[in-house]
């Protein structure tokens, strides 16, 4: 999870001023989190203090996080129904949109640490997405990136992850980053950013190779690091000098979710290094 929220935050700079270089400095003043981090912290705690993983709750700690900072850079939609939900419906009862946008999928990295089987998995990023996304590329988008990550950690290579999430979910994976990016613009559709940030994986090197490229595909660079970002710590891990920089970046509440989340999951794989980097 620390890897999409550190995705997010050297993306950051480039989401309004892409790049289609993989040569930059990983954190710089202009880096912060934004709405991507907020939201997966959000379905981070969800997932820690609502073993029932009710609609309710979820909509609750969404609230909570988006109110510690109303200026994270939450898409237009998704803002009015965090805050000014009334204007979208007479009632001002919050309801799910039909969005088909990558929020389901920058969110929901801890889903793909939290369970036991890939079904399960699935199911739960379905309800994750579904709260607001609930049109099928939203939902869609949400299942194959914590697929990913489950397979990811759970040591499936590469070419399984391809095999399975193009067969699952119909993204086409045989492109590479270099045959994308000329001609890749902004977008923030899950099917046309999800997919993208996966093959940025898929033709990673290590944690940091995966970022450089999908920020390089000069999108939606934030959203795309996150998703990327997510998949690789679960893959290869993340070096103990960048975990130590991101933890300057956060809040006391994320870093003692993070933190939680490796004492309550799979993710606790990543104790040791927490403990290390973060003086815990």
């Amino acid at each position: 999870m620390l890897g999409a929220i550190t995705g997010d935050i050297i993306g950051s700079r480039f989401e309004f001023h892409g790049t289609k270089n993989t040569e930059f400095d990983l954190l710089s003043r202009g880096c912060r989190y934004t709405d991507d981090s907020a939201m997966t912290m959000a379905v981070a705690e969800w997932l820690l203090d609502d073993p029932d993983h009710s609609l309710e709750v979820l909509e609750e700690m969404m609230v909570k996080f988006g109110e510690m900072d109303p200026e994270a850079g939450f898409g237009g939609k998704f803002y009015n129904w965090l805050f000014n939900p009334h204007k979208l419906w007479p009632d001002g009862v919050r309801r799910p949109y039909n969005s088909w946008g990558n929020g389901s999928a920058m969110r929901v990295s801890a889903v793909g640490w939290m369970f036991d089987t890939l079904e399960e998995t699935e199911l739960v990023a379905e309800i994750s997405a579904g709260i607001t996304h609930n049109h099928p590329e939203g939902i869609k988008g949400a299942q194959a990136t914590a697929a990913v990550i489950f397979m990811a950690r759970n040591g499936a290579s590469k070419e399984m992850i391809r095999s399975y999430i193009s067969n699952k979910f119909g993204y086409d994976l045989n492109r590479t980053i270099e045959q994308i990016r000329p001609s890749y613009m902004f977008e923030v559709s899950c099917q046309e950013s999800v997919p993208e940030a996966i093959i940025a994986f898929l033709d990673s090197t290590d944690y940091e190779s995966a970022i450089r490229l999908a920020v390089s595909l000069g999108g939606d660079a934030d959203t795309q690091a996150c998703i990327a970002g997510g998949i690789a710590e679960a893959f290869y891990g993340m070096p103990d000098d960048l975990v130590e920089d991101i933890g300057y970046h956060l809040p006391p509440i994320f870093k003692t979710n993070v933190i939680r989340l490796a004492e309550n999951s799979a993710y606790r794989c990543c104790r040791e290094q927490l403990k290390r980097c973060w003086r815990k």
